[in-house]
């Protein structure tokens, strides 16, 4: 791929990005379907590693299957294309450790900001949730460079928009 090729590909990359990072907004801060319009008086947060994901599987029978998936994928998968993009777009990201780090500090900021604004809870399992989503998405970037580089489809120089 040429380099204005390769430009022109990260340039809209990370406008998806932004899109994606707009709707994350949107979903964690605006949403009326996640209750995220009512301001509470009070601070809610959960310091305590484990205690919300085991108090939904627990009562799944009381708060549905769909608000167990929510909860627990849900933080999971909404972090994938942060893991998968990452790498992709930026040049200077490559490692398992920086989408690491970067997965967490962007999970890190929306939950601070929850916390902040009194919209949703401050949870140490989201953090961790949205961390190992954010893992997962560096992996399957990791196995689709690979796939494409086993397969030959594209010579050196095409794959460096993929890292």
């Amino acid at each position: 791929m040429k380099k204005e090729s390769i430009r022109k590909f990260r340039i809209g990359g990370r406008i998806l990005l932004g899109i994606y990072i707009a709707c994350l907004i949107y979903f964690m801060f605006f949403s009326e379907s996640y209750g995220r319009t009512a301001v509470n008086r009070d601070y809610h947060y959960n310091l305590v590693l484990f205690r919300e994901i085991r108090r939904f599987i627990q009562y799944r029978h009381i708060v549905g299957t769909t608000a167990v998936l929510i909860n627990v994928a849900g933080n999971v998968a909404v972090f994938i294309p942060l893991g998968l993009a990452l790498p992709v777009l930026f040049e200077r990201i490559h490692s398992f450790g920086q989408v690491l780090i970067l997965s967490f500090a962007t999970s890190l900021l929306a939950e601070t900001m929850q916390l902040i604004f009194r919209v949703g809870c401050f949870d140490v399992d989201d953090l961790l949730l949205n961390t190992v989503g954010g893992c997962i998405g560096y992996v399957l970037y990791r196995i689709l460079r690979g796939c494409f580089r086993k397969r030959g489809k594209y010579g050196k120089e095409k794959l460096q928009i993929y890292g």
